[in-house]
């Protein structure tokens, strides 16, 4: 082993070990090990940062724009809107969910389509009074099925497609492969995997994660109150650290303010819509003399019951008042003068690892985060000392007309009680044109596809599907920098010998093997480490020291790329494997363990299948 190859076995070495330490941020190691193999000088200056203009990173970004304007355009959610008719048998439900979305991720960026059915899965299980646990899961392994269909379904068939030594692989030349596995591993997820998913209890149809009628409470401020003339922040803050307490909306002569600012100067009589638990609330009251609104009213009335009495009465009677308070806020919420949804934070979300008092998201977005939940239960803590993880469920408040955008800005995905987004007949009919306009020329051969996919997205910022700078956020930047940075590590490998040198060990550990065999080793050792590192990066990695295999047992190199991009794809043993797995994991209530009960039995079948098909079609 020479020493070039010994520096770039180290580089990848590491850089695979932080991945999966995952304390760093992926397309932060990529560069890293990018600028490692730049001082070693394995990688000369001016092909340093060739990746950044690789055909395969510009198709990448072009399909994260084309899936966003489609979005925009309402296909998806047309589509979506259909499935609340198929009724409340689970599988049915799931052989519809894991269909439709494996569907839309053979041509959309498959985490777009998880995030476009993810709402309705949870309003499906919650109409039929089952835990969405059963549907999340399936749905987030079809998502990951679907996009080994096309050559843009998917990053590492991008990736993979640049490999081929004859030209790039077409449009649909992974659809054998990607068709059978996906059929196969839909009618096992519909049959028998559904039942392999964990259940979080839920009560009733109706059931919620956030239970905030039993903490909404209307509180007035009486006359000469001490805080009239003040504002709503020294009232606040007034009340000090032991009162967690979330104004939802200020009352005044009947009109009701949403998110009020905390600058608002108050008044006599004002009432206050508050979320707090019967503890806060109570140090809340002894501290700023406000009384209970409905209180109020009866000591005016009566004269009967003190404060205090009302605060420390029973359980139940404060109960009863809590399902009043509830019923007078769930009508002002009917009415569109407030507005409450569950979103989940992704994880490349601005908000993880950040708390609710550095973000100021009232003062900033107009926003309330009202509740968090985690692990499928609401957390009891103070919401203002919660580090928000990715996954984290959030009850939050704001304005309808700036809700979705705002949620869409801080990296939130929208859950339950969503309404769907849908776009006129023209826009969705345009959309369409555009997206089936471009994948007829690279079927045709008229334009590569790099160049159709890139004049789709323009074409869609043209005519007003989706904006110039909504299309910049559309496309997911960490994955971009991690394929333009890895590219040139992988090369590296591959020039220095590395690759040759690992295929040359493998074919004396298996020099009896028979092609079946390397193809299932390939093929099983691309999803081992895709389950602990990002996809892409595990086909980079793979792709190379496969083509120099089959370089050596004389194989088609396309049968051990396929196979390296079957791997590549189909992560379902672990959260961490794809962002799709990710995503669901606490909507669903799911532990780290609880993936591979369903994962592994699914692994190997599509590697049953995967394999004789790829022998069939590319040996």
């Amino acid at each position: 082993m020479s020493i070039e190859q010994g520096i770039v076995f180290a580089v990848l070495g590491i850089t695979l070990a932080m991945f999966v330490w995952n304390r760093l941020r992926f397309d932060v190691v990529a560069m890293l090990a990018l600028l490692a193999v730049a001082i070693t000088g394995l990688v000369p200056t001016e092909e340093l940062f060739a990746g950044f203009g690789h055909p395969a990173v510009i198709t990448v970004a072009a399909v994260l724009v084309i899936s966003q304007g489609l979005v925009n355009g309402g296909v998806v959610d047309n589509i979506a809107r259909l499935l609340g008719k198929i009724g409340h048998r689970p599988t049915l439900q799931v052989l519809t969910l894991t269909g439709v979305v494996a569907l839309c991720s053979g041509f959309i960026n498959n985490v777009g389509a998880l995030a476009l059915l993810m709402p309705v899965a949870i309003w499906m299980s919650r109409e039929a009074g089952r835990s969405p646990s059963l549907l999340l899961m399936p749905l987030a392994f079809g998502s990951l099925l679907g996009g080994t269909m096309t050559l843009i379904g998917t990053p590492p068939n991008i990736i993979i497609a640049s490999y081929r030594e004859s030209g790039t692989f077409g449009l649909f030349d992974f659809a054998p492969v990607g068709v059978a596995i996906t059929l196969a591993g839909i009618a096992f997820i519909t049959l028998v995997g559904w039942r392999l998913t964990p259940r979080r209890e839920e009560s009733s149809a109706d059931a919620k994660l956030f239970s905030v009628g039993e903490y909404l409470t209307e509180l007035r401020l009486p006359k000469n109150s001490d805080h009239a003339g003040s504002t709503l922040h020294s009232l606040l803050a007034g009340a000090g650290d032991e009162a967690d307490i979330v104004v939802l909306a200020l009352i005044r002569d009947e009109q009701v303010q949403a998110v009020p600012s905390t600058y608002k100067i108050l008044r006599e009589g004002d009432v206050l819509l508050v979320e707090a638990d019967t503890s806060s609330l109570q140090v809340f009251l002894d501290k700023t003399g406000l009384e209970l609104a409905n209180q109020a009213v009866d000591e005016e009335e009566t004269g009967e019951n003190s404060e205090k009495d009302k605060v420390n009465g029973d359980r139940d009677h404060n109960n009863g008042e809590h399902e009043k308070n509830d019923e007078s806020a769930s009508a002002r919420i009917a009415k569109g003068e407030l507005y409450l949804v569950e979103a989940v934070i992704a994880p490349e979300s601005s908000l993880v690892g950040q708390t609710a008092n550095r973000l100021k998201l009232r003062e900033r977005n107009q926003l309330n985060i009202v509740a968090v939940a985690r692990l499928g239960h609401r957390l009891q803590r103070r919401l203002g000392d919660i580090r928000l993880n990715a996954g984290d469920i959030l009850l939050v408040q704001g304005f309808e007309d700036s809700l979705s955008g705002t949620l869409s800005e801080l990296g939130c995905l929208p859950l339950a009680e969503r309404g769907l987004r849908l776009g006129s007949t023209r826009n969705t009919a345009m959309a369409s044109g555009i997206f089936l306009a471009s994948i007829a020329v690279i079927v045709t051969g008229l334009l590569s596809a790099p160049v159709a996919l890139v004049a789709g997205a323009v074409a869609m910022v043209i005519m007003n599907l989706i904006s110039a700078a909504d299309a910049y956020k559309a496309i997911d930047w960490s994955v971009i920098v991690l394929l333009a940075a890895m590219i040139p590590v992988g090369q590296a490998m591959e020039s220095t010998g590395g690759a040759a040198l690992i295929a040359s060990q493998m074919l004396v550990l298996g020099e009896n093997l028979s092609m079946v065999s390397v193809l299932v080793m390939i093929l099983v050792g691309t999803t081992l480490l895709s389950n602990v590192v990002n996809n892409a990066a595990a086909a980079i990695v793979v792709a190379p020291i496969a083509m120099s295999l089959a370089s050596e047992l004389q194989m088609p190199s396309d049968a051990v790329l396929m196979a390296v991009a079957v791997g590549a794809s189909c992560a379902f043993m672990t959260p961490i494997g794809h962002q799709s797995n990710a995503l669901v994991m606490e909507p669903g209530g799911y532990e780290f363990g609880d993936y591979w009960r369903l994962g592994l039995p699914l692994t190997v079948i599509v590697t049953v299948v995967a394999v004789p098909v790829i022998m069939l079609v590319w040996v």
